[in-house]
């Protein structure tokens, strides 16, 4: 079952959310699963440019900490795409949670950096992710936002949902952010192998639970689906946010947005 083989849970927290302009500040590739010992690996690098107030109130990693604490980025970025390329071509799929956002950032780090890409270091080796944003969406498509101040899509959410523990403060650390989209993932699995009559009260009973449909597929069918899926679900937002701006946009590219689409809406 798609959930029970090898997975490698990443994740990034960066400078800011612009995936063509800002930077890695930290990293985690945790290999789990799939009966094999799991294999943690994280990084902080100095992004080589000031890491704004916003973003360390996030990941609390200030721009003097980054400096004196940190390896330089090229260096990071090169050992970071390394251990994705050695996790997918051992067999493991990706798993993360927004994955297009810390796969684009990136793949615009490696091209920043003269680093060969994701892609181009697997070559011919398929690569496979697993978003617990798109997956969830999916299987639970009705959810409304738990407060003002926290969506329905959100990490912390997603933990809620599915009754994982969350610990304040070690969210936004990078590792610990990987491996809840990973616990996040499994029992989306679970769900989806278990008989609906045996789900739990709110989820038997959440509006137009599907979660179902996800039992048997190959972990490569369902990476093909999420394609479909992501656009359809930015679609829908970016009918959404038309209401009140004609103009918005919401990129539906998954899992890896295309460079010469960000390239052209710059």
């Amino acid at each position: 079952m798609w959930h029970t083989t090898r997975l490698a849970a990443f994740d990034l927290e960066t400078t800011g959310v612009d995936v063509e302009q800002d930077r890695i500040v930290t990293a985690a590739v945790i290999g789990l699963g799939g009966g094999i010992e799991t294999e943690q690996g994280e990084w902080i690098a100095d992004p080589g440019i000031e890491i704004p107030a916003e973003a360390t109130a996030v990941h609390h990693i200030t721009t003097e900490y980054a400096r004196k604490h940190g390896d330089p980025a090229k260096h990071v970025v090169a050992e970071v795409t390394t251990e994705l390329v050695c996790q997918v071509a051992g067999g493991a799929t990706i798993v993360g949670h927004n994955v297009p956002y810390d796969l684009t950032l990136l793949d615009r780090e490696c091209r920043r950096h003269d680093v060969p890409t994701l892609h181009e270091q697997l070559g011919d080796v398929p690569l496979h992710v697993l978003d617990t944003r798109v997956l969830d969406q999916y299987g639970l498509p009705f959810r409304k936002r738990p407060s003002e101040t926290q969506g329905a899509r959100q990490l912390i959410t997603l933990a809620q949902v599915y009754q994982l523990p969350w610990v304040e403060s070690e969210a936004h650390g990078c590792a610990y952010d990987a491996l809840m989209s990973a616990r996040i993932l499994y029992r989306i699995g679970q769900l989806a192998h278990m008989r609906r009559i045996d789900w739990p009260e709110r989820i038997r009973h959440h509006r137009k639970a599907q979660l179902h449909h996800l039992k048997d597929l190959s972990v490569a069918e369902l990476h093909a689906s999420q394609i479909e899926w992501a656009a359809q679900q930015a679609a829908g937002l970016q009918e959404h946010f038309r209401k009140t701006d004609p103009a918005a946009v919401v990129d539906g590219a998954w899992p890896l947005r295309p460079l010469e689409a960000s390239c052209a809406s710059n």
